[in-house]
């Protein structure tokens, strides 16, 4: 991968991390239950650290940055995801929210096999493991919401 590309990698992470962000916030803002609320507001911080981890990467020389260049990145593959809005149906939201935590942990969990250095390879694995207990926490979430009879199994 070129360094141009790399970058453009990077700063496609930086703009989902900031939807999550937005997204995550303006759910934090408007739900009334102090569980959801607290759980969205510290989604919307943890997707803050994200994006500023991102964005130390681009401060770094990215071309030392090693890819595997016959590979397809898929990064197209997620630009036809739907604009996040804080006014959908809870459920809605949650759907959309467990949605985008899997692309971003798939997109990272893809980064992170194909670094050929260590440095990122681990960051982006790191990224990826975050990105995969928020998705969980999500599901269990709606898993609680949408079908209420499973608490009392």
């Amino acid at each position: 991968m070129k360094a141009d590309d790399a970058k453009k990698v990077i700063e496609d992470a930086i703009t989902k991390e900031i939807e999550a962000y937005t997204f995550y916030r303006g759910v934090a803002d408007k739900v009334k239950d102090k569980a959801l609320k607290d759980l969205f507001a510290e989604l919307a911080g943890e997707e803050k650290k994200h994006r500023e981890l991102l964005q130390g990467m681009l401060t770094k020389d990215i071309a030392k940055m090693k890819f595997d260049p016959s590979h397809d990145y898929k990064v197209a593959d997620t630009l036809a995801s739907p604009k996040l809005s804080a006014d959908m149906k809870p459920l809605e939201g949650l759907v959309v929210a467990i949605k985008k935590e899997l692309e971003a942990m798939q997109m990272y969990t893809q980064l992170a096999k194909l670094a050929k250095d260590t440095e990122t390879q681990f960051l982006f694995s790191q990224l990826a493991n975050m990105e995969r207990g928020h998705k969980a926490r999500l599901e269990d979430i709606y898993t609680n919401m949408a079908f209420p009879e499973n608490i009392w199994v």
